[in-house]
């Protein structure tokens, strides 16, 4: 599978009383490496993708992380990213943060390609995901 690998200083704001990344945080950045892995697979950025494929988006149904090591103000983490898992419309994804050459989170997200309903465009609901989306995640 496609990976994509960004280097991402951690920024004061990015921290907690404790002077450590406060977690919430990790998910934002999670939340845009998954966008720079689409990015990187389909030559384009979300807001041109999504617009190209006619969905609304991509929306996590589930996520979690394992933290084994913390990482503070000024750090570089490298953040690694890609689809461990595509199905018709959902697909996994897997985050790997290293510190140097230590693994320091290891973290996963369920997201689903949506578009609008058709029975009722206040809402959206599952679409299958385009072959050649899923050819360039699995490149």
């Amino acid at each position: 599978m496609l990976t994509n690998r960004r280097d991402v200083e951690i920024e004061w704001g990015d921290c907690d009383a404790a002077g450590i990344v406060f977690y919430p945080r990790y998910f934002a950045m999670f939340d845009a490496s998954t966008a720079y892995l689409f990015e990187k697979a389909l030559g384009m950025k979300k807001i041109a993708w999504t617009k190209a494929y006619g969905i609304v988006g991509i929306p996590m149904v589930d996520t979690g992380a394992k933290f084994l090591v913390p990482s503070r103000y000024g750090d570089v983490i490298a953040i690694e990213t890609s689809a461990s898992r595509i199905g018709r419309s959902s697909f996994d994804i897997v985050h790997r943060v290293f510190k140097g050459e230590t693994l320091a989170i290891e973290a996963q997200e369920k997201r689903v390609w949506t578009g609008r309903d058709p029975e009722n465009p206040a809402r959206i609901k599952a679409v299958p995901i385009p072959d050649e989306v899923i050819a360039a995640l699995r490149a």
